[in-house]
């Protein structure tokens, strides 16, 4: 292994997204994406499977133009209003007036639905078929073939809006309730009162106890539910032709709200329709007693005229200018009588308002002409002109009257409106919601973006080193890269277990024993070649791991190196310097009664500490029962001294101490030791945080040989971060492992 030759540098800051790093965390995490898509795929086939169908009925209207079919009407339908916009038409089939009708024939008020299970009890039932489902459980739901219909329903004013519950009872009998208290009792087909209510169910066919939901709504807000479920709009641009649509879960009653809106809104035209011509109607029939009387007045007056003067006829002259009067008459009094119409539609600065006006305007000034023409007449004609004028114009105005009063009697009694119903209400036999394939599709690609940014998060916030080439990158030599091993991860799981239920676990398995053709034995066999090539500069055979935190595997590397360093010939002594948690003793089936905190405290002797693990030329020095100030210790004389000795008689002496960010007891240690190395955890421990691992020993005059990176698996690694630090004194603890 290359020794650290070049100085450390800070890892260089990679703004690029690294394609690769992400497809290797998608990777790793391949399973758990797998798992969560299959989650969200079941979850969108039970929602697909659970959800209550939603159905759409349709129907075709049309808006025409308005047209008696009768050209001598054509003149009088002038005066009424144009017909209305596509988008007005639509605001009026919406309007309260339409729907409010269709709620009020169809009683969409009372409402009144079978109380079913959770979840799957409309599913249920949506597939029974025949009787009311008999079941032995949960018998107060519906599971299918329950039918409740109300005739009538009348709640006091603070009952509206509210949830009642009616509970089937045997023989036609049921019981309306509230919140658990009886508000009544009634026979199917009977109206039953009390409390200020009164209700008549025509039919229930149910098991006795099965519970229905009984509601009288507001009749403003059963017609905005009604709106909400209706949509109208007209089919291409200016075609009159508008296509209605209502959803909903019953087919029946969606049909049959359709086709009441539709019916509605035509009667609703119609009536307007026949209206208008009522109110022209009835102005006509009041004008017509006051042009009867002036009528007559004028022929007395002209035949009186005439017995008077002796006079029977006029010259062709004075005929041409009083044909020509009579008709300027006519024609004013039919602009004053579109007048008198067309101001109670109007105001006066409407448009059309202002062009009649400037009719009757230029037919007073040729009646101004004709009038002067009339003055130059001999007297005896000017008064014969002007009475047979009077006759025949208001003759000629009251036929008129007489003519338009039959024109509107028959418009009035033909009155069929210009909306007529196309197509009425079908429904479509498949449902228009839920989209089975689209939800179970979305469903499944959520899972699956939600699963993968899961794992890309968790990937990213785990912040260990991912590959040796990190602490390269920082100028730090990587002397060994030992790999998960499987073996020893079952046996660790195990004590777990154990230690969960209660049972303490003194002994630890050792890998190097269990599986000596383990990878991560294999690895610890490289380990031992380079460290003999290092520490040959060394100052003396004395080993020191340590590590940045706890439960990097420190113990776990210190014990394996040391069996594989026996098992060349080499007379190993492995001392645990972790004396608040070390674990030394349970690897190699020792006791712990006596060891190095007794030792440097001066308890007991070598020969009673130092004791042999069964594996040739390996003895191990255990830490003892915790003391209460491991660090005096270690800087004791005796520390110094034992190290001495252990040089003389082994020929590498392996020192096992506690996590330098957690304690200063390596910083003691790496003092008296001749090589130091690190041990990081592949995927928990940051880079940086092995930086500020190293330099603390710097800051101790301690210099670190390298790294040795353990647990090390084939998956993505983490990024860059600062991890917490913390160190349990519990000696008992179980954690420091593989």
């Amino acid at each position: 292994m290359n020794m650290m030759t070049t100085p450390r540098s800070a890892r260089p800051e990679d703004d690029e997204i690294d394609l690769a790093r992400l497809w290797a965390v998608i990777m790793e995490g391949k399973w758990l994406i797998a798992a969560v898509t299959g989650a969200f795929a079941l979850v969108g086939v039970a929602i697909a499977v659970l959800s209550t169908p939603i159905y759409r009925a349709d129907a075709l209207l049309q808006v025409e133009q308005k047209d008696s079919g009768m050209s001598s009407l054509l003149e009088m339908t002038s005066m009424f209003p144009q017909d209305s916009s596509a988008d007005a038409e639509v605001q009026i089939i919406k309007s309260r007036m339409v729907l409010g009708g269709a709620v009020d024939q169809l009683g969409l008020q009372n409402m009144a639905t079978a109380h079913y299970f959770p979840v799957i009890g409309r599913f249920v039932a949506r597939h029974h078929v025949g009787a009311p489902a008999a079941k032995p459980f949960f018998s107060s739901y519906a599971w299918g073939g329950e039918v409740i219909h109300l005739g009538h329903l009348q709640v006091p004013a603070y009952l509206l809006d509210t949830p009642m519950t009616l509970t089937a009872l045997a023989g036609n009998q049921y019981q309306l309730s509230l919140d658990g208290t009886p508000l009544l009792s009634g026979t199917v087909g009977q109206t039953a009162t009390g409390q200020g209510i009164s209700i008549n169910v025509t039919d229930l066919q149910a098991r006795p106890g099965t519970r229905f939901d009984i509601q009288k709504k507001n009749r403003l807000q059963a017609i905005t539910d009604l709106s909400s479920q209706l949509s109208v709009a007209e089919q291409g641009q200016k075609t009159g032709i508008l296509h209605a649509s209502m959803m909903g879960a019953d087919q029946s009653e969606i049909q049959a709200a359709l086709n009441a809106v539709s019916t509605h809104y035509l009667l609703q035209n119609v009536k307007r329709n026949a209206a208008q011509a009522q109110n022209s109607l009835v102005f006509l029939k009041k004008q017509l007693p006051k042009i009867k009387s002036k009528l007559d007045a004028s022929e007395e007056k002209l035949n009186d005229y005439r017995l008077q003067t002796k006079s029977l006829d006029l010259g062709l002259e004075t005929e041409g200018i009083l044909k020509q009067s009579v008709e300027l008459e006519n024609q004013l009094n039919e602009l004053k009588f579109k007048e008198a119409d067309i101001s109670r539609l109007y105001t006066k600065s409407h448009p059309a308002y202002i062009a009649l006006k400037q009719q009757i305007a230029t037919l007073e000034q040729d009646k101004a002409k004709l009038t002067g023409q009339i003055k130059a007449l001999p007297k005896t004609q000017q008064e014969m002109l002007r009475l047979k004028r009077d006759v025949e114009v208001n003759q000629q105005i009251y036929l008129t009257l007489l003519n338009k009063v039959q024109e509107l009697n028959v418009l009035k009694a033909g009155t069929v409106g210009n909306v007529r119903i196309l197509d009425n209400a079908a429904v479509n036999p498949k449902p228009v919601k839920p989209k089975k394939a689209l939800i179970i599709v979305l469903a499944t690609l959520l899972g699956a973006m939600l699963g993968t940014l899961w794992v890309l998060v968790r990937g990213f916030m785990r912040k260990g080193i991912e590959s040796p080439e990190e602490l390269e990158e920082m100028g730090v030599s990587v002397y060994a890269t030992i790999p998960q091993s499987d073996t020893q991860s079952k046996l660790e799981e195990k004590i777990k277990r154990q230690f969960k239920r209660g049972k303490k676990q003194e002994e630890r398995p050792l890998l190097a024993q269990e599986n000596p053709a383990d990878l991560a034995i294999e690895a610890m066999r490289g380990l031992r070649t380079s460290l003999h090539f290092a520490m040959m500069e060394a100052a003396n055979n004395v080993l020191m791991i340590s590590g940045p935190s706890p439960s990097v595997g420190k113990s776990f590397v210190s014990a394996n190196l040391a069996a594989v360093s026996a098992m060349t010939g080499q007379k190993v002594l492995v001392v645990d310097a972790d004396m608040r948690r070390g674990y030394m003793h349970a690897l190699f089936n020792q006791h712990n009664e006596r060891g190095l905190s007794e030792l440097l405290s001066g308890q007991c002797q070598r020969q009673e500490a130092i004791l042999p693990t069964g594996i040739t030329h390996l003895d191990v020095l255990p830490r003892g029962m915790v003391p209460p100030n491991p660090s005096e210790l270690l800087m004791h004389p005796n520390f110094k001294a034992l190290l001495e000795w252990a040089q003389q008689h082994y020929d590498l002496i392996l020192v096992d101490t506690p996590p330098i960010l957690a304690v200063t007891d390596p910083a003691i240690v790496g003092r008296l030791a001749g090589t130091t190395l690190l041990v990081a955890r592949f995927g928990q421990n940051p880079a940086k945080e092995v930086d500020v691992t190293l330099r603390r020993f710097e800051q101790n005059g301690i210099d670190v040989k390298g790294v040795i990176l353990n647990g090390m698996v084939r998956k993505a690694s983490q990024g860059y971060g600062y991890g917490a630090y913390g160190y349990n004194y519990d000696y008992k603890s179980h954690s420091d492992a593989t």
